[in-house]
């Protein structure tokens, strides 16, 4: 049982933001006419990644929740590199965590965190937009399909067809690997020493590797972390590291 209580926890944790994600990504495919995602995000442009990559920031996504909608907005005609931009800008931060990293933390982190999340999501759009030479045959192949699933749909009123998009259909997309994911997590709780930090203190720059190679797979919502970040900050860890 004892093995068993990170992978219950995690999973209790991840469940209202996954389950919000799915249902902004129905309804965004239910609601929004596809040309507002056209005209603002379809092109391999710095615009279209600049956008989305702001729009990201204050969004409260977890890095679950995130990826139904950031699917959605891809199958609705939007690049690779928005998709990539708004992935990776929306779960580091939002609204309600930047609030709250400034009541436990203070203002300089409430501004790095956001200003490292619009960095990181605007970097990483315009890489994939760079080596990426074939998006617009993607993007009409992803057309197509919606196009199909409109026809399936078209006898089904709005609420019906946000529900089923995103509990059936999104879970069939990437239910396998969500699973995965929850199982690699639940073992690095399980396995990870907790003094893999105490013991390299007096290195910064290899505490702060340290400290990425853990986090990069392990699960925390944006808000989740800033406690977890306070805590360890009191056993030694180094403001940077933390952030």
């Amino acid at each position: 049982m004892n093995y068993l209580v990170p992978f219950i926890s995690l999973l209790n944790e991840m469940s209202p933001y996954l389950l919000l994600g799915f249902l902004i990504a129905g309804v965004l495919k239910v609601f929004v006419p596809n040309d507002k995602f056209i005209s603002h995000l379809s092109r391999s442009d710095f615009k279209s990644v600049l956008w989305s990559a702001l729009v990201g920031v204050p969004l409260t996504l977890c890095s679950c929740g995130v990826i139904p909608t950031g699917m959605s907005l891809r199958k609705e005609g939007a690049s690779r590199g928005a998709t990539v931009a708004f992935l990776i800008s929306t779960p580091q931060t939002g609204a309600d965590s930047i609030a709250a990293t400034y009541s436990v933390l203070g203002l300089p982190f409430a501004l790095l965190r956001p200003v490292a999340a619009f960095i990181t999501s605007l970097f990483g759009g315009l890489l994939v937009n760079r080596f990426d030479g074939d998006n617009s045959a993607i993007n009409s192949d992803l057309k197509s399909s919606t196009k199909s699933d409109e026809e399936e749909y078209r006898n089904k009123n709005k609420l019906m067809r946000v529900l089923h998009y995103s509990f059936v259909e999104m879970l069939q997309d990437i239910g396998k690997w969500l699973i995965l994911g929850i199982l690699f997590a639940g073992l690095i709780a399980i396995f990870l020493p907790d003094s893999v930090f105490s013991t390299y203190l007096n290195n910064p720059l290899l505490n702060m590797l340290i400290v990425l190679a853990v986090a990069v797979p392990t699960y925390t919502c944006a808000t989740g972390s800033i406690p977890m970040a306070a805590a360890l900050m009191m056993k030694g860890l180094s403001p940077g590291a933390a952030l």
